[in-house]
């Protein structure tokens, strides 16, 4: 059974749309949520720390939606849910509704309204350097990722020295994995860990060379996707000590979507 806690057209004025006018006089909105919320312990304990303090939430919400600006509903909605669901990780899903009563129309209407519903996604993530100072490669790019407002990094692998992969002749690799929780779409976190690559210096002249720092995505929830920039989940994992290695210190039970076998027995089979 699922928990929720409900706010219904919480008032705002605020300066979103596509015309001068409502950027600069601003217009009213409505905003509601429909959280989802594992309510058992603040039933028991009756302590406030123990769920999602919603005048909180509201005063949250007011203080966003007044401090940016945006022209389109679909693209507030977007922005006010991730920034909720990456401040509050008890929140497990969430539904967004906001109404715009004074739309600019030119006919009679009660409102006009978008609604959307996002939850965040655990991710794990391999990463590998074997180029220059291996380790610092790897712990300033997960700094990176802690300061990203849209990820949040969960579990940390041990780092492990490697043989290079794929034929080319080169010096061992430091890999590890990562597991994070993110709003991010997977082509944008795809985005995001290029831009990570390549501010450590990554470059791509040769296929399974040397690099500084390679950041992948092996699984982003029990997604399948198969597009021509990304492959979920990571086509190689099956092959891979030195990701299997890493990912069954933290998701040995982890059921592979396509193989239906956990990282553990992908373990095991590689190994024998």
């Amino acid at each position: 059974m699922a928990d929720y806690i409900r706010i219904r057209d919480l008032e705002v004025y605020a300066n979103h749309g596509v015309f001068r006018e409502e950027n600069v006089l601003g217009q009213k909105f409505l905003f509601s949520f429909e959280l989802e919320v594992d309510t058992r312990q603040a039933g028991i304990s009756d302590e406030l720390k123990d769920s999602v303090n919603y005048g909180e939430v509201c005063q949250l919400v007011a203080d966003f939606v007044t401090k940016h600006t945006y022209k389109l509903l679909e693209c507030l909605a977007e922005s006010v849910s991730r920034m909720l669901l990456m401040t509050y990780p008890q929140i497990l899903t969430l539904k967004t509704e906001i109404k715009k009563p004074w739309a600019p129309v030119g006919l009679p209407l009660d409102t006009v309204s978008v609604e959307i519903s996002r939850k965040r996604h655990t991710v794990y993530l391999s990463i590998g350097s074997n180029l220059g100072d291996k380790e610092a490669y790897l712990k300033g790019a997960i700094r990176e990722l802690e300061a990203h407002p849209m990820v949040r990094v969960d579990q940390i692998s041990e780092f492990l020295v490697t043989k290079p992969y794929g034929g080319v002749e080169q010096d061992d690799f430091l890999n590890g994995c990562l597991k994070i929780d993110t709003v991010l779409w997977p082509e944008e976190l795809l985005d995001v860990l290029h831009e990570i690559e390549q501010n450590a210096g990554r470059t791509r002249e040769i296929h399974w060379g040397p690099r500084t720092l390679d950041l992948d995505i092996l699984f982003y929830d029990d997604l399948i996707l198969n597009t021509e920039d990304l492959i979920i989940p990571h086509k190689e994992i099956p092959l891979r000590d030195f990701v299997l290695v890493p990912l069954t210190e933290i998701a040995p039970d982890y059921v592979h979507p396509v193989l239906h076998k956990t990282v553990l027995q992908l373990k095991e089979e590689l190994e024998q």
